[in-house]
Protein backbone atom coordinates (compact mmCIF):
# COMPACT_ATOMS: atom_id res chain seq x y z
CA UNK A 1 0.00 0.00 0.00
CA UNK A 2 2.92 2.29 0.62
CA UNK A 3 3.59 2.25 -2.96
CA UNK A 4 0.73 2.98 -4.31
CA UNK A 5 0.51 6.09 -2.46
CA UNK A 6 3.61 7.04 -3.63
CA UNK A 7 2.68 6.72 -6.92
CA UNK A 8 -0.60 8.41 -6.44
CA UNK A 9 1.94 11.67 -6.02
CA UNK A 10 4.24 10.48 -8.72
CA UNK A 11 3.76 12.66 -12.52
CA UNK A 12 4.97 9.81 -13.63
CA UNK A 13 2.30 7.44 -12.43
CA UNK A 14 -1.14 9.65 -13.81
CA UNK A 15 -2.53 6.31 -14.60
CA UNK A 16 -2.60 5.20 -11.33
CA UNK A 17 -4.24 8.58 -10.38
CA UNK A 18 -6.65 8.00 -13.17
CA UNK A 19 -7.47 4.88 -11.74
CA UNK A 20 -8.52 5.88 -8.42
CA UNK A 21 -10.53 8.83 -9.35
CA UNK A 22 -12.55 6.29 -11.97
CA UNK A 23 -13.11 4.02 -8.81
CA UNK A 24 -14.50 6.62 -6.86
CA UNK A 25 -16.16 8.50 -9.20
CA UNK A 26 -18.19 5.37 -10.06
CA UNK A 27 -18.82 4.28 -6.60
CA UNK A 28 -21.53 7.21 -5.96
CA UNK A 29 -23.68 5.17 -9.11
CA UNK A 30 -22.68 1.86 -7.95
CA UNK A 31 -24.08 2.61 -4.24
CA UNK A 32 -27.17 4.40 -4.86
CA UNK A 33 -28.49 2.11 -7.88
CA UNK A 34 -27.17 -1.35 -6.31
CA UNK A 35 -29.30 -0.62 -3.48
CA UNK A 36 -32.46 -0.11 -5.74
CA UNK A 37 -30.91 -3.60 -7.23
CA UNK A 38 -30.48 -5.21 -3.97
CA UNK A 39 -33.73 -3.87 -2.28
CA UNK A 40 -36.09 -4.97 -5.92
CA UNK A 41 -34.24 -8.43 -5.64
CA UNK A 42 -33.23 -7.79 -9.42
CA UNK A 43 -29.69 -9.43 -9.22
CA UNK A 44 -30.57 -11.82 -12.23
CA UNK A 45 -31.70 -9.04 -14.40
CA UNK A 46 -28.68 -7.37 -13.80
CA UNK A 47 -26.52 -10.42 -14.62
CA UNK A 48 -28.38 -10.45 -17.76
CA UNK A 49 -27.59 -7.00 -18.86
CA UNK A 50 -24.24 -7.04 -17.69
CA UNK A 51 -23.76 -9.93 -19.98
CA UNK A 52 -25.00 -8.52 -23.24
CA UNK A 53 -22.58 -5.92 -22.98
CA UNK A 54 -19.92 -8.23 -24.26
CA UNK A 55 -22.29 -8.31 -27.45
CA UNK A 56 -21.79 -4.63 -27.72
CA UNK A 57 -18.28 -4.55 -26.97
CA UNK A 58 -17.68 -7.13 -29.53
CA UNK A 59 -19.58 -5.12 -32.21
CA UNK A 60 -17.73 -2.08 -31.68
CA UNK A 61 -14.43 -3.54 -31.43
CA UNK A 62 -15.40 -5.52 -35.13
CA UNK A 63 -16.27 -2.40 -36.68
CA UNK A 64 -13.81 0.11 -35.48
CA UNK A 65 -10.56 -2.22 -36.78
CA UNK A 66 -12.43 -4.01 -39.49
CA UNK A 67 -14.53 -1.00 -41.01
CA UNK A 68 -12.17 2.07 -40.80
CA UNK A 69 -14.81 3.30 -37.83
CA UNK A 70 -12.33 4.54 -35.63
CA UNK A 71 -14.69 7.05 -33.55
CA UNK A 72 -16.27 4.08 -32.22
CA UNK A 73 -15.25 3.45 -28.59
CA UNK A 74 -16.24 0.05 -27.52
CA UNK A 75 -18.06 1.71 -24.31
CA UNK A 76 -20.40 3.04 -26.87
CA UNK A 77 -21.24 -0.32 -28.07
CA UNK A 78 -21.71 -1.42 -24.30
CA UNK A 79 -23.87 1.59 -23.55
CA UNK A 80 -26.49 0.58 -26.69
CA UNK A 81 -26.24 -3.23 -25.65
CA UNK A 82 -27.11 -2.91 -21.96
CA UNK A 83 -29.41 -0.02 -22.56
CA UNK A 84 -31.31 -2.38 -25.41
CA UNK A 85 -31.17 -5.70 -23.13
CA UNK A 86 -32.66 -2.98 -20.18
CA UNK A 87 -36.19 -2.13 -22.31
CA UNK A 88 -36.28 -5.97 -23.90
CA UNK A 89 -36.11 -7.28 -20.11
CA UNK A 90 -38.48 -4.69 -18.50
CA UNK A 91 -41.33 -5.28 -21.03
CA UNK A 92 -41.34 -8.90 -20.91
CA UNK A 93 -41.56 -8.52 -17.45
CA UNK A 94 -44.26 -6.39 -17.26
CA UNK A 95 -46.24 -7.92 -20.05
CA UNK A 96 -44.77 -11.87 -20.27
CA UNK A 97 -44.26 -12.77 -16.74
CA UNK A 98 -44.68 -16.25 -17.07
CA UNK A 99 -41.88 -16.15 -19.53
CA UNK A 100 -39.80 -14.16 -17.68
CA UNK A 101 -36.77 -15.86 -16.88
CA UNK A 102 -36.66 -17.82 -19.95
CA UNK A 103 -36.00 -14.74 -22.23
CA UNK A 104 -33.16 -13.54 -19.40
CA UNK A 105 -31.76 -16.66 -19.91
CA UNK A 106 -31.67 -16.21 -22.99
CA UNK A 107 -30.43 -12.91 -23.57
CA UNK A 108 -27.67 -13.53 -21.14
CA UNK A 109 -26.38 -16.51 -23.99
CA UNK A 110 -27.19 -14.91 -26.57
CA UNK A 111 -25.38 -11.44 -25.78
CA UNK A 112 -22.40 -13.63 -24.86
CA UNK A 113 -22.49 -15.46 -27.72
CA UNK A 114 -22.39 -12.49 -30.05
CA UNK A 115 -19.49 -10.94 -28.54
CA UNK A 116 -17.29 -13.72 -28.85
CA UNK A 117 -18.12 -14.08 -32.14
CA UNK A 118 -17.49 -10.17 -33.19
CA UNK A 119 -13.57 -10.63 -31.45
CA UNK A 120 -13.47 -13.74 -32.57
CA UNK A 121 -13.63 -12.09 -36.71
CA UNK A 122 -11.70 -8.98 -35.40
CA UNK A 123 -8.42 -9.35 -36.92
CA UNK A 124 -6.44 -7.03 -34.72
CA UNK A 125 -4.94 -8.50 -31.20
CA UNK A 126 -7.51 -8.08 -28.44
CA UNK A 127 -7.39 -9.29 -24.99
CA UNK A 128 -10.93 -10.33 -24.25
CA UNK A 129 -9.88 -10.73 -20.67
CA UNK A 130 -9.37 -7.23 -20.07
CA UNK A 131 -13.72 -6.83 -21.03
CA UNK A 132 -14.35 -10.12 -18.89
CA UNK A 133 -12.31 -9.26 -15.81
CA UNK A 134 -11.31 -5.76 -16.00
CA UNK A 135 -8.44 -3.46 -15.69
CA UNK A 136 -8.12 -0.20 -14.49
CA UNK A 137 -4.86 0.14 -15.44
CA UNK A 138 -6.31 1.30 -18.77
CA UNK A 139 -8.17 4.45 -17.45
CA UNK A 140 -7.05 7.58 -19.46
CA UNK A 141 -8.30 10.99 -18.60
CA UNK A 142 -11.64 11.30 -22.19
CA UNK A 143 -12.54 7.80 -19.16
CA UNK A 144 -12.63 9.95 -16.58
CA UNK A 145 -14.98 12.31 -18.33
CA UNK A 146 -17.04 9.64 -19.69
CA UNK A 147 -17.49 8.03 -16.27
CA UNK A 148 -18.22 11.40 -14.43
CA UNK A 149 -20.80 12.03 -17.11
CA UNK A 150 -22.78 9.08 -17.15
CA UNK A 151 -22.33 9.04 -13.21
CA UNK A 152 -23.87 12.68 -12.93
CA UNK A 153 -26.84 11.51 -15.56
CA UNK A 154 -27.67 8.53 -12.93
CA UNK A 155 -27.20 10.35 -9.99
CA UNK A 156 -29.92 13.05 -11.07
CA UNK A 157 -32.34 10.88 -12.36
CA UNK A 158 -31.72 8.78 -9.06
CA UNK A 159 -32.65 11.88 -7.40
CA UNK A 160 -35.37 13.00 -9.04
CA UNK A 161 -37.18 10.57 -9.26
CA UNK A 162 -35.81 9.10 -5.31
CA UNK A 163 -39.76 8.58 -3.75
CA UNK A 164 -41.48 6.79 -7.20
CA UNK A 165 -38.56 4.60 -7.05
CA UNK A 166 -38.89 3.66 -3.42
CA UNK A 167 -42.29 2.89 -4.01
CA UNK A 168 -41.88 1.18 -6.75
CA UNK A 169 -39.31 -1.07 -4.97
CA UNK A 170 -41.12 -1.74 -1.78
CA UNK A 171 -45.14 -2.06 -2.48
CA UNK A 172 -45.87 -1.82 -6.43
CA UNK A 173 -49.49 -2.25 -5.39
CA UNK A 174 -49.98 1.01 -3.08
CA UNK A 175 -48.09 2.57 -5.90
CA UNK A 176 -50.06 1.79 -8.42
CA UNK A 177 -52.78 3.10 -6.39
CA UNK A 178 -51.62 5.97 -5.46
CA UNK A 179 -51.63 7.02 -9.68
CA UNK A 180 -47.64 6.09 -10.20
CA UNK A 181 -46.85 4.50 -13.81
CA UNK A 182 -45.16 1.53 -12.08
CA UNK A 183 -43.80 -0.07 -15.86
CA UNK A 184 -42.53 3.13 -16.86
CA UNK A 185 -40.33 4.06 -13.51
CA UNK A 186 -39.65 -0.14 -13.42
CA UNK A 187 -37.93 0.45 -17.27
CA UNK A 188 -36.28 3.41 -16.00
CA UNK A 189 -35.22 1.77 -13.06
CA UNK A 190 -33.68 -0.92 -15.39
CA UNK A 191 -32.27 1.45 -17.68
CA UNK A 192 -30.42 3.45 -14.79
CA UNK A 193 -29.02 0.01 -13.90
CA UNK A 194 -27.59 -0.48 -17.86
CA UNK A 195 -25.95 2.95 -17.27
CA UNK A 196 -24.03 2.00 -14.31
CA UNK A 197 -23.03 -1.71 -15.21
CA UNK A 198 -21.09 -0.27 -18.24
CA UNK A 199 -19.45 2.27 -15.83
CA UNK A 200 -18.50 -0.94 -13.86
CA UNK A 201 -17.27 -3.24 -17.27
CA UNK A 202 -14.10 -0.63 -17.13
CA UNK A 203 -13.70 -1.68 -13.47
CA UNK A 204 -13.97 -5.28 -12.53
CA UNK A 205 -15.40 -6.51 -15.97
CA UNK A 206 -18.55 -8.40 -16.95
CA UNK A 207 -17.79 -11.28 -15.07
CA UNK A 208 -17.34 -9.83 -11.62
CA UNK A 209 -19.76 -7.00 -12.59
CA UNK A 210 -22.49 -7.71 -10.41
CA UNK A 211 -20.74 -8.83 -7.26
CA UNK A 212 -19.31 -5.13 -7.07
CA UNK A 213 -22.98 -3.81 -8.03
CA UNK A 214 -24.75 -5.77 -4.80
CA UNK A 215 -22.12 -6.54 -2.39
CA UNK A 216 -21.30 -2.45 -0.77
CA UNK A 217 -25.12 -2.61 -1.32
CA UNK A 218 -25.54 -5.87 0.70
CA UNK A 219 -23.53 -4.73 3.64
CA UNK A 220 -25.13 -1.98 3.91
CA UNK A 221 -28.35 -3.15 4.46
CA UNK A 222 -27.23 -4.73 7.42
CA UNK A 223 -26.83 -1.38 9.09
CA UNK A 224 -29.98 0.80 7.99
CA UNK A 225 -33.26 -0.04 7.48
CA UNK A 226 -33.75 3.14 5.55
CA UNK A 227 -32.75 3.25 1.69
CA UNK A 228 -31.16 6.57 1.53
CA UNK A 229 -29.16 5.40 4.40
CA UNK A 230 -28.22 2.68 2.69
CA UNK A 231 -27.30 4.01 -0.43
CA UNK A 232 -25.11 6.41 1.43
CA UNK A 233 -22.59 3.76 3.02
CA UNK A 234 -22.60 1.23 0.01
CA UNK A 235 -21.19 4.64 -1.51
CA UNK A 236 -18.50 4.87 0.93
CA UNK A 237 -18.50 0.99 1.22
CA UNK A 238 -17.69 1.06 -2.69
CA UNK A 239 -14.79 3.37 -2.61
CA UNK A 240 -13.43 1.65 0.09
CA UNK A 241 -13.16 -1.15 -1.43
CA UNK A 242 -12.23 -0.14 -4.88
CA UNK A 243 -9.13 1.77 -3.05
CA UNK A 244 -7.96 -1.18 -1.16
CA UNK A 245 -8.48 -3.47 -4.02
CA UNK A 246 -6.13 -1.10 -6.49
CA UNK A 247 -3.48 -0.38 -3.94
CA UNK A 248 -3.12 -4.37 -3.22
CA UNK A 249 -3.45 -5.34 -6.45
CA UNK A 250 -1.08 -2.31 -7.42
CA UNK A 251 1.52 -3.66 -4.58
CA UNK A 252 0.99 -7.33 -5.33
CA UNK A 253 0.72 -7.33 -9.06
CA UNK A 254 -2.39 -9.37 -9.23
CA UNK A 255 -5.48 -8.37 -11.27
CA UNK A 256 -6.95 -5.35 -9.92
CA UNK A 257 -10.87 -6.47 -10.82
CA UNK A 258 -10.46 -9.55 -8.89
CA UNK A 259 -8.55 -8.17 -5.86
CA UNK A 260 -12.01 -5.63 -5.61
CA UNK A 261 -14.34 -8.24 -5.38
CA UNK A 262 -12.15 -10.58 -2.95
CA UNK A 263 -12.33 -7.38 -0.22
CA UNK A 264 -16.29 -6.45 -0.90
CA UNK A 265 -16.90 -10.66 -0.97
CA UNK A 266 -14.67 -10.65 2.41
CA UNK A 267 -16.67 -8.16 4.22
CA UNK A 268 -20.27 -9.16 3.06
CA UNK A 269 -18.90 -12.47 4.64
CA UNK A 270 -17.83 -11.27 8.03
CA UNK A 271 -20.81 -8.35 8.63
CA UNK A 272 -23.12 -11.47 7.77
CA UNK A 273 -21.62 -13.93 9.80
CA UNK A 274 -21.17 -11.42 13.16
CA UNK A 275 -24.90 -10.03 12.26
CA UNK A 276 -26.25 -13.71 12.98
CA UNK A 277 -23.73 -14.44 16.16
CA UNK A 278 -25.16 -10.81 17.38
CA UNK A 279 -28.82 -12.01 16.88
CA UNK A 280 -28.08 -15.39 18.33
Amino acid sequence: MIEFFHALFDAEFSLVRYSLFAGILASVAFGIIGSYVVVKRITYIAGAIAHCVLGGIGAALYLRHETGLGWIDPMHGALASALIAALIIGLVSLHARQREDTVIGALWATGMAIGALFLERTTAYLDPMIYLFGDLSIVERDDLYRIAALNLVIVALAAMFYNRFLAVCFDEEFARLRGVRVGAYYILLLCLTALTIVLLVQLVGIVMVIALLTLPAAVAGHFTSRLSSMMLIAVVLCAGFTTLGLGFSYALDFSSGAVIIVFAAGCYLLVTAASRILRR
